[in-house]
């Protein structure tokens, strides 16, 4: 069993920045992590994605940029640096674990989900 769990939400003004991180622990076999994203109401929204030990990586076109994700593979941790935050980044975000060495935009295909980390960034 895998258990994931991000940390680094809050409330940031529009321009500014956060690093959200994400923890696994248990038998970690994930291959990729992703990040998503679910504004209220909305549907949820592939972020970017990474595989490990860091070789590939890709994002959704409304963060291409601004983005990064990148991997501490010695703390099995994932990371998201978010810069130059716009309030339609507001959401709650969810680091998610895909068994399959892959980079999917699907949540349908991620195996592990964290419990999400709210970011709110004020115009």
């Amino acid at each position: 069993q895998v258990q994931l769990v991000e940390s680094g939400g809050g409330l940031v003004q529009a321009g500014g920045s956060l690093r959200l991180s994400c923890a696994a622990s248990g038998r970690i076999f994930s291959s990729t992590m992703g990040w998503f994203r679910q504004p209220p109401g909305q549907e949820r929204e592939f972020v970017a994605a990474i595989t490990w030990p860091g070789s590939i990586t890709n994002y959704g076109d409304s963060v291409k940029g601004r983005f990064t994700i990148s991997l501490d593979n010695a703390k099995n941790t994932a990371y998201l640096q978010m810069n130059s935050l716009k309030p339609e980044d507001t959401a709650v975000y969810y680091c998610a674990g895909d068994l399959r060495f892959r980079i999917s935009r699907a949540p349908r295909d991620y195996d592990y989900w964290g419990q999400g980390t709210q970011v709110t960034v004020s115009s």
